[in-house]
């Protein structure tokens, strides 16, 4: 993703590409990245270094995560891929992560918020981080976090070890269960420790994954996936529930023919649900923000909140200026 500031907090996308590369496919099994996985991904890799030539950049940053975390060959994976596109990426630990995925939904979370709980559903580890915002609201949201954990799940490893094509509501429950025991470790306050009640307006859930995008594109019945419909909607606790009970009710053809999940996502949409229905069972919340936005985000937010571009573009500057020069 690349993005130009524009006025103070927010950035203008100049060019963004994304892909199911599945890196972390089998890890959990070999405890290493397996050659077709790294293949995929380099692939990917490529198309985003001939996207990157010949663009002069302010600032950049490029960040593998829990795959390449947890991979006994993360570090060589990035060796390659630093010799075949050029690109040099940085492992960055969990609470990073975290930190990142609140700053990537930063402006989901509007002035009456007094308490939120966000979580990042990846494909080899979930984010959550809880966040309490006083009187003075700093101009960074990840400063409110007070409770933060990275569960060794996602939507990849949950799905390899109950399997994603067939799912009943015994394995279904058996993904939740296991999710809801890595939970239980969390040290964290309940929402009525948050001083909130599940049905309080300044207390919410907000989403941001594959899975949560994919249960509001299902819910808007989208003939194909419109990420400017999806990110920012709200849905109620009870249209979560029935989104979760229809894909479940599905068999695989039918999730691979719906446009917004697709054959990519077909065999890992319900490992995501389990670990979304875990997190709202230990956090009860009469509705959720749904976040189709992220770590890609949070970089730029805070690149350019570190850059000082907002202070700086306060004042006007003529067109062209330093200021405007795009972000990675």
């Amino acid at each position: 993703m690349i993005a130009q500031p524009t006025r103070p907090g927010q950035f203008r996308v100049v060019d963004a590409f994304s892909r199911i590369v599945r890196l972390g496919e089998g890890l959990a099994a070999t405890g290493r990245l397996s050659q077709e996985a790294m293949d995929r991904a380099i692939e990917a890799l490529k198309v985003c270094a001939s996207k990157l030539h010949g663009v002069e950049l302010r600032g950049k940053r490029l960040i593998a995560t829990e795959a390449c975390r947890a991979a006994e060959n993360g570090e060589a994976f990035l060796e390659r891929v630093r010799a075949e596109t050029g690109l040099e990426l940085e492992i960055i630990n969990r609470e990073t992560e975290a930190r990142l995925a609140v700053s990537g939904c930063s402006s989901l979370v509007g002035r009456e918020t007094r308490s939120v709980v966000l979580f990042d559903i990846g494909g080899g580890s979930s984010e959550i981080a809880v966040i309490r915002i006083g009187d003075n609201r700093s101009s960074r949201l990840a400063n409110h976090i007070t409770h933060w954990t990275s569960l060794p799940v996602g939507v990849v490893t949950l799905s390899e070890r109950h399997g994603g094509r067939d799912v009943s509501p015994t394995v279904f429950e058996a993904m939740i269960t296991e999710v809801a025991g890595m939970l239980d470790q969390f040290d964290c306050p309940s929402v009525e420790a948050l001083g909130h009640s599940a049905a309080d307006v300044d207390f919410h859930l907000i989403g941001t994954s594959g899975t949560v995008t994919t249960l509001a594109g299902v819910h808007l019945d989208l003939p194909r996936y419109d990420r400017r419909r999806v990110d920012g909607l709200w849905l109620s606790d009870d249209e979560v529930s029935a989104m979760q009970a229809k894909l479940l009710s599905w068999d695989y053809q039918s999730r691979a023919a719906n446009p917004c999940i697709g054959p990519d996502r077909a065999d890992l949409v319900l490992a995501g649900c389990a670990i979304l229905e875990a997190i709202r069972r230990r956090w009860p919340s009469s509705r959720m923000r749904v976040a189709d936005r992220g770590l890609r985000e949070g970089l730029l937010t805070d690149m350019m909140a570190d850059d000082g571009v907002w202070r700086r573009n306060r004042t006007r500057r003529p067109p062209g200026s330093r200021d405007r020069v795009p972000h990675l």
